[in-house]
C-alpha cells in the first residue's frame, strides 16, 4: 500500500505539450496514479491518438499556449468542462540548434515564447484559479540546460535558466495563496525527438561518460519527480528545481 502523502487520486491535471515524449509519459504517470489528466497541444487528431492510449479518464484541450488569448479560452474551457485544476505540468517546449553568431531573431523568439513565454502564460491563468482556491501544484519542466549548456543551444539554455527563475518568482508570488511551484530539470533523456542525438555514437558516447548513471534516461525515469512534486508530500517545498538527470550537473 502506497503512504496517503503520494495519494493524488481524484486530482485533475493538466499537461501542455503532451502529445508526445516527456509531456506524454508525465501524463501517462499522472493517469496512473488515479488523477484526471489533460492533454493539450495545436493537433487535435495527435491529441486523441495520445489520449487513446492512456489509461482512466483523459480529456484533451487544444489550444496555442504561447497565444495569451487562447490560453485563457483553453483554461477557462478545461475547468468548466472537466473542473478545477489541481495539478499543471509546464512541459511544453521545442529546440532549434545552431551557432549563437547564425541564429535568427524570428528563431529566438520561437524559442523564447514556446520554453519561457507558455510557462507564464498558462501559469497566470492556472494560478489566477488555484490561488482563489487556496491550493495547488505548478510544475515547470526545466532542463539540465537551466544550470550548464553546449556550444549551439546557447538561446534554449537562456530560456531554461529564466524558467528556472520565473519558477521561483512564481513561487514567492503565489506561495501565500497555497500554491507550490517548482521545476523539474530532466537530462539527457531518450525520446523522438532526441532520437537522432542518441544515433550519433560519438554524442551517445559523450552523454554516458560525463552522466555517473552511464546511460541516457528514459521518460519513465521523469514519473517519479513529477508524482512527488505533484502530491502533497511537497507541501512544503517550493521554488526549487529537481534535476533528474542521472547526476550530470553534480560532476565535472
Amino acid at each position: 500500500m502506497s503512504h496517503p502523502l503520494f495519494d493524488i487520486s481524484g486530482r485533475t491535471a493538466l499537461v501542455t505539450g503532451s502529445s508526445r515524449g516527456i509531456g506524454r509519459a508525465l501524463a501517462r504517470g499522472l493517469a496512473e496514479a488515479g488523477c484526471t489528466v489533460v492533454l493539450n497541444g495545436r493537433d487535435a487528431g495527435r491529441l486523441d491518438e495520445a489520449a487513446a492510449g492512456l489509461p482512466g479518464v483523459v480529456h484533451t484541450a487544444v489550444f496555442d499556449v504561447t497565444d495569451g488569448a487562447s490560453v485563457a479560452a483553453g483554461i477557462a474551457d478545461v475547468e468548466e468542462r472537466v473542473g478545477p485544476l489541481d495539478i499543471l505540468v509546464n512541459n511544453a517546449g521545442m529546440q532549434l540548434r545552431a551557432p549563437l553568431l547564425q541564429f535568427t531573431e524570428g528563431d529566438w523568439h520561437r524559442i523564447l515564447d514556446t520554453n519561457l513565454t507558455s510557462a507564464f502564460l498558462v501559469g497566470r491563468e492556472a494560478a489566477r484559479r488555484m490561488t482563489e482556491r487556496g491550493h495547488g501544484k505548478i510544475i515547470n519542466i526545466c532542463s539540465l540546460q537551466s544550470e550548464v549548456v553546449r556550444p549551439g543551444i546557447a538561446p534554449y539554455a537562456a530560456a531554461k535558466g529564466a524558467l528556472k527563475m520565473l519558477t521561483k518568482g512564481m513561487c514567492a508570488d503565489w506561495g501565500p495563496c497555497g500554491v507550490q511551484v517548482n521545476g523539474l530539470g530532466p537530462g539527457y533523456i531518450e525520446t523522438e525527438l532526441t532520437r537522432p542525438l542518441v544515433a550519433d555514437e560519438e554524442f551517445s558516447a559523450w552523454v554516458r561518460r560525463r552522466t555517473p548513471a552511464g546511460r541516457w534516461g528514459r521518460t519513465g525515469d521523469l514519473v517519479g519527480g513529477v508524482l512527488f512534486l505533484a502530491s502533497p508530500a511537497s507541501d512544503f517545498v517550493n521554488g526549487q528545481i529537481l534535476y533528474v538527470d542521472g547526476g550530470m550537473t553534480s560532476v565535472l
